[in-house]
């Protein structure tokens, strides 16, 4: 109960308390959100390293296929050759 006396004392301290309160609340909340941002980082780290190695990989199988083609390649030319050289001397041998 109030009286004509009283300074305002107690309604100081139950307002200081309340932001006090809330201010805790608010940092709770902040540190909260700064922990899922944390936990995010490390997730998109790992799978930014996982993505990486899996590039490196199909990098190199590129590579392996791209010496594949021109191994083809130059052993389709050797056979043309071959073949030209053969379809050479069978002219030869039917112009004699």
């Amino acid at each position: 109960m109030r009286t004509l006396f009283d300074d305002n004392k107690e309604t100081e301290k139950t307002e200081s308390l309340k932001k006090e309160v809330l201010s805790l609340d608010k940092f709770k909340n902040l540190e909260e959100k700064i922990s899922v941002a944390i936990e995010k980082v490390k997730t998109l780290k790992e799978e930014k390293s996982i993505t990486d190695r899996r590039i490196k990989e199909l990098e190199q199988l590129l590579d392996e296929k791209n010496q594949e083609i021109e191994r083809l390649k130059a052993e389709k030319n050797l056979v043309k050759s071959q073949l030209e050289t053969l379809l050479g001397e069978i002219e030869s041998i039917e112009a004699d």
